[in-house]
């Protein structure tokens, strides 16, 4: 069973920066696709940026391209966030999801199969 934590959430100032990590443990996380999705108040869930397994490819939504980065360390169970020019509608539980059959596009929820538990970030104008 993989287990998911996020960890670096928190309260900024519009312009600010934010560094999210996401720890994993009980799986084979060097083979998974890794993902962050966010989720605000009375709306869906929507994708916010996915690395591959071997780190190599990066994807990323519209509205965080150019501000956010997604990074994984193998040897460490680790995926990171780092999250700049941080805007009020980036207001959001953030998630850290695992896809750990390979399979499915990047950027759709229904291709992960493990969550975390979420952390808040708040982004005051």
């Amino acid at each position: 069973q993989v287990q998911l934590v996020e960890s670096g959430g928190g309260w900024v100032q519009a312009g600010g920066s934010l560094r999210l990590s996401c720890a994993a443990s009980g799986g084979t996380f060097s083979s998974y696709a890794m993902g962050w999705f966010r989720q605000a108040p009375g709306k869906e869930r929507e994708f916010v940026a996915a690395i591959r397994w071997t780190g190599a490819y990066e994807y990323y939504a519209d509205s965080v391209k150019g501000r956010f980065t997604i990074s994984r360390d193998n040897a460490k169970n680790t995926v990171l966030l780092q999250m700049n020019s941080l805007k009020p509608e980036d207001t959001a539980v953030y998630y850290c999801a695992a896809n750990s059959r390979g399979l499915g596009p990047p950027l759709s929820r229904r291709s992960y199969d493990y969550w975390g538990q979420g952390t808040q970030v708040t982004v005051s104008s």
